[in-house]
């Protein structure tokens, strides 16, 4: 619930900087268009981006046959989590990663990297996969459709406002100094869009730790999550990943290295917050909770053989 609320109130205070922008611009017109391309744009990204992101990492399309540990894991969480079976993919890359995508979870699809399946056990591919198919449950692809909408309109109308005070501009504080209002204009222009791009970042992190949680959930152990993302900590640096940076937000690590300021334009939360987290969160019993992993060794083998017949 809180990474909800942190969720809401930062898209609060996104649209506050659309009204902001929007009425140093001039008034609602400017507005108005600036949210009308925007969503545009978006709305295309939003129904399409599933095959864009695939195609653009050569990702093929597994089934019972030729995956058949992977798609039985994956279809035994869908059905935990109520949801359709997503259709499952797997990117042929070496460093290891995975991602959720589709506009809605009738159109999902889970994709992890021949890398992450090479390095993880069984315990931690599950809790990858639930992580993945919580993004599906709590609809963050739609979410993060409506932060880049609004960030985008945001850089759109300071755009509009740089070049309307450099070509005339500051109209409105013409009777105290038009100089001024141009001034205050294209500062706003120069604030507005990086202060949209952090907060678009903020939604990405809350959205992660929430996908974390309810991942947990779904794979009724939180343990084999927060064990994955030790590994994938550690390899995704050794070994890193040619992604584009407008994909980042949608693998389970980010994928581009970043430190100090840049952290704040991160699209993800330290991994070390995120297992520390994991480990806060007890273990379910029950009939929901899938049984433990053979062997009680945390750092137990990595059971290639397991899903060898999944590599190539």
């Amino acid at each position: 619930m809180g990474n909800q609320l942190k969720t809401t109130l930062l898209l609060a205070v996104m649209t506050a900087f659309i009204m902001i922008v929007g009425n140093l611009l001039g008034g609602r017109q400017g507005m108005i268009i600036a949210l009308v391309l925007a969503a545009g744009m978006n709305f295309f990204s939003y129904w399409y981006s599933d095959k864009i992101v695939l195609k653009m990492y050569q990702a093929r399309e597994v089934g019972p046959q030729q995956a058949p540990e992977l798609y039985e894991t994956v279809q035994t969480l869908s059905r935990r989590a109520d949801l359709p079976m997503p259709k499952v993919y797997i990117i042929p890359k070496e460093a290891p990663n995975a991602f959720a995508t589709g506009r809605n979870p009738e159109n999902a699809v889970v994709a992890v990297t021949q890398g992450l399946m090479n390095l993880m056990n069984r315990q931690e591919v599950t809790g990858v996969l639930a992580h993945e198919l919580a993004h599906v449950k709590n609809r963050d692809i739609l979410i993060g459709t409506i932060a880049a909408t609004m960030a985008a309109a945001i850089m759109m109308m300071a755009s509009m406002a740089r070049w309307s005070a450099i070509f005339g501009g500051g109209h409105r504080d013409d009777n105290n100094g038009g100089g001024m209002g141009a001034i205050g204009m294209i500062a706003m222009s120069i604030i507005a869009p990086m202060a949209a791009m952090i907060i678009q970042m903020a939604v990405s992190r809350s959205r992660e730790y929430l996908a974390d949680a309810t991942g947990a959930q779904i794979a009724g152990n939180p343990e084999g999550l927060a064990q994955a993302l030790e590994k994938l900590g550690a390899d995704s640096r050794r070994i890193p990943m040619d992604a584009n940076p407008s994909t980042a937000h949608m693998f389970i690590v980010n994928p581009l290295s970043g430190k100090g300021l840049q952290s704040l334009f991160s699209t993800h939360p330290p991994v070390s917050e995120r297992i520390s987290r994991l480990r806060g969160i007890r273990p379910q019993s029950g009939p929901s909770a899938p049984p433990p992993p053979p062997g009680g060794n945390r750092r137990e083998a990595v059971g290639k053989a397991f899903w060898d017949n999944l590599k190539g």
